[in-house]
């Protein structure tokens, strides 16, 4: 069996991660410009400044994927390089920069995935409250509806969010990113529910302007699985996806959120300052999503916390997902299980953890149109006689790939696969140390890059539809 043709076969970046260029062209600042200064808060102090230099290098780049063979190449929109205080006055020079690289594309036959939020939040939105404040709700509607109008006759599929459950538990209850807040649940769940309105309005705009694209959210995928078959670790895996799915899914596709966490909200005082009208809006616009997308790395194992809850401090280190953490509230703790295989990074992996968290969406949601748009391994490769060989990686794709294929074969309804990265590029709190791309960006030598391994086997993986999988 080969992928369809209408299955796309891609790879993802993000602005903050490889552009550089931060305050050039009239780019203003950012929340991720300020926080990565901030000393302590990045491995060895790295930050964006410079990144992988892609905003002077994106034609290279972009050759580069054509060589690849990529059909779509996903990459996100930095907001302040539009619209440089997040709701005042456009920058014609971000326009030109992102219709470039949209042109490039093009010139190229790849089809570019739009993300319009991948986590870099114009500094002034951010000092004034962030996404705790509706006013940056109502400047992202702004500024989606500008790139609408300003690359949408040749973009024809967006995303609005990148991984909400990520950019705001880390930044309200972890403190590890923007605004470095800790353990503060009433502003988590409230900045959740400004992202759930943005995205809402963001798609009724994006319809009335009739351009007959498609238009999405993305999601850090964590399926939760009980470590037992003990009735209390089973209720705490239920537990961990209604907070860690469900509340993230249901608003968008439901239109309404899960009972189960809404009714414990109410109990615990952290119900979102929420208003009928925005509660309406939700419900309005559910229907109008055309797509969901996944990004997978690892599910979580879960067992039920015995002991009480101390008041978490929170370090780097213990916010990159690797298991051995209390949940939030204190309800349960992810497992490192001794008969699973793990990243350097302590993630694991798990093909299979995806096949069944795909079931458990499909049965909660239907049918519903899906895009894997993250999937990689982060690595240290290693470079053997001045070869980038990235085997790990390969066999990590190569084992994802397999069961997105039977996915598919058993009715799961999966249109396009974007591996993460397509290039080397800026981790956001490990720096240049963790390494997922197919291309190598040599750090010692002006930046060079060159194709890995992974690079031609991916390849030759597109030009053969994955038949060989």
């Amino acid at each position: 069996m080969k992928f369809s043709h209408d299955f796309l076969f891609g790879a993802a970046s993000a602005s903050y991660q490889i552009e550089g260029a931060w305050n050039e062209d009239g780019k203003g600042e950012t929340n991720w410009d300020a926080f990565s200064k901030i000393p302590g808060k990045t491995f060895e102090g790295t930050n964006g400044d410079v990144a992988i230099d892609h905003y002077h290098r994106y034609k290279e780049d972009i050759q580069l994927m054509a060589e690849m063979g990529l059909e779509s190449y996903r990459f996100s929109v930095s907001w302040a390089r539009i619209l440089p205080t997040g709701d005042g006055e456009i920058n014609k020079k971000g326009l030109e920069f992102y219709n470039n690289v949209i042109n490039e594309c093009l010139k190229h036959s790849i089809v570019p995935f739009v993300t319009l939020y991948h986590w870099d939040l114009p500094l002034t939105l951010e000092k004034d409250g962030g996404w705790t404040n509706k006013r940056t709700a109502e400047a992202f509607v702004k500024y989606a509806e500008v790139c609408f109008r300003a690359f949408g006759d040749r973009v024809k599929h967006w995303i609005t969010f990148n991984e909400t459950v990520m950019f705001c538990g880390l930044g309200y209850l972890k403190g590890a990113h923007p605004p470095g807040i800790q353990n503060d649940e009433k502003k988590y769940f409230q900045a959740t529910h400004y992202v759930f309105y943005a995205h809402a309005k963001a798609v009724e705009v994006y319809k009335n302007l009739k351009q007959y694209g498609e238009i999405g959210i993305t999601h850090v995928f964590l399926p939760a699985y009980s470590v037992d078959g003990q009735e209390k670790n089973i209720l705490a895996a239920r537990h961990a996806n209604e907070y860690e799915t469900f509340w993230y899914y249901d608003p968008i596709l439901k239109g309404e959120y899960p009972r189960y966490v809404v009714d414990q909200l109410k109990e615990k005082g952290w119900t979102p300052d929420w208003t009928e009208e925005e509660l309406k809006t939700l419900k309005q616009n559910a229907g109008g999503n055309d797509f969901i997308g996944l990004n997978y790395y690892q599910p979580i194992r879960v067992e039920k916390m015995e002991e009480a809850l101390l008041e978490q401090e929170h370090s780097r280190e213990s916010s990159t997902l690797a298991p051995g953490n209390p949940s939030f509230d204190g309800v349960y703790r992810t497992v490192k299980m001794a008969d699973k295989t793990y990243t350097k990074w302590g993630w694991e992996i798990s093909p299979q953890g995806f096949l069944d968290g795909l079931h458990m969406l499909k049965g909660r949601y239907g049918d519903i149109k899906m895009y894997v748009t993250e999937n990689g391994l982060g690595d240290e490769d290693p470079i053997i006689e001045g070869e980038i060989v990235d085997v790990p990686r390969i066999k990590y794709i190569e084992a994802h790939l397999k069961v997105i294929k039977q996915a598919i074969a058993e009715g799961i309804h999966l249109k396009g696969y974007y591996a993460w990265s397509v290039i080397d590029l800026l981790s956001w709190l490990n720096g240049f140390k963790k390494q997922y791309g197919f291309i190598y960006v040599d750090h010692q030598d002006q930046l060079n890059r060159k194709k890995k391994l992974s690079f031609h086997w991916y390849q030759h993986i597109i030009e053969t539809r994955g038949e060989e999988l």
